[in-house]
Formats: C-alpha cells, sequence, structure tokens
C-alpha cells in the first residue's frame, strides 16, 4: 500500500528544491492523503505549458503532468530533463513499484504528482 509521511516529505525536499533552484522554477511540496508526494509549480523560467502539444481544448493555464508520459508529451528538452529530474528527486532512493495491472496489484511505495499552476492561480512564466 502506497505511503507517505511527512516525514518521508522532509527527506525528499532537499533533492526537490534542489532541482527546482537549477532550474530557476519555484514551487512547494505537499503530501496528500497520506499516500501521494505532490509538487506544485507556481512559476518559473520554463515554458512547460507552451512545451505541450496545442490541444483541442485552447489555451491552459495550468496542468496536471502525466509522469508516465514526460518524453512523450513534452516537445522542448529542457522541460523534459527538467520533468525527468523532478520525477526522480520526488520518488527518492527508497522509491519501489511492485504493481501489476493485469492482476489490479498495486504496490509501491508511494505516488508523485507534478502540478503545473493551479484552477485558482495559473502558472506564471517568468522572464529568463
Amino acid at each position: 500500500m502506497a505511503y507517505v509521511s511527512q516525514e518521508d516529505k522532509k527527506k525528499l525536499a532537499p533533492a526537490v528544491k534542489a532541482v527546482l533552484k537549477k532550474y530557476k522554477m519555484k514551487g512547494s511540496i505537499a503530501v496528500k492523503h497520506h499516500s501521494t508526494l505532490v509538487c506544485n509549480i507556481k512559476s518559473g523560467a520554463l515554458d512547460i505549458i507552451g512545451a505541450l502539444p496545442v490541444s483541442e481544448y485552447g489555451p491552459r493555464d495550468y496542468i496536471q503532468v502525466n509522469p508516465y508520459w514526460i518524453k512523450e508529451n513534452y516537445e522542448c528538452p529542457t522541460v523534459v530533463a527538467f520533468l525527468t529530474e523532478l520525477k526522480s528527486a520526488m520518488e527518492g532512493e527508497d522509491f519501489f513499484c511492485e504493481d501489476d495491472m493485469m492482476t489490479d496489484y498495486f504496490h509501491r511505495s508511494h505516488y508523485t504528482d507534478i502540478n503545473v499552476g493551479t484552477y485558482s492561480k495559473p502558472y506564471v512564466l517568468e522572464a529568463a
């Protein structure tokens, strides 16, 4: 069963903050439902939303990153590198995933969510 505590968050926070600082991004880290480590990216120098292909839904102010399809969904190599490093830092050294969807068996250390902006506070692209 996936579980992440506040102590786990404190352990993973320095690596996550280092990745955010490396790419000049601002964000926060939280724990959701004791199973998911969440990184909310508020602003930064990377145009993450602009790196997505144009969708039929029109322009967006916020997105939820699909951590399983980062390389396939984003066109900018810098954005791909940032999101891949961020996901790796959020997982940490003790991360494991023994999920088996064929048998409906899900066993991992914790889940990860990356949000770029929110519904009430859009992502702010800052000049580099």
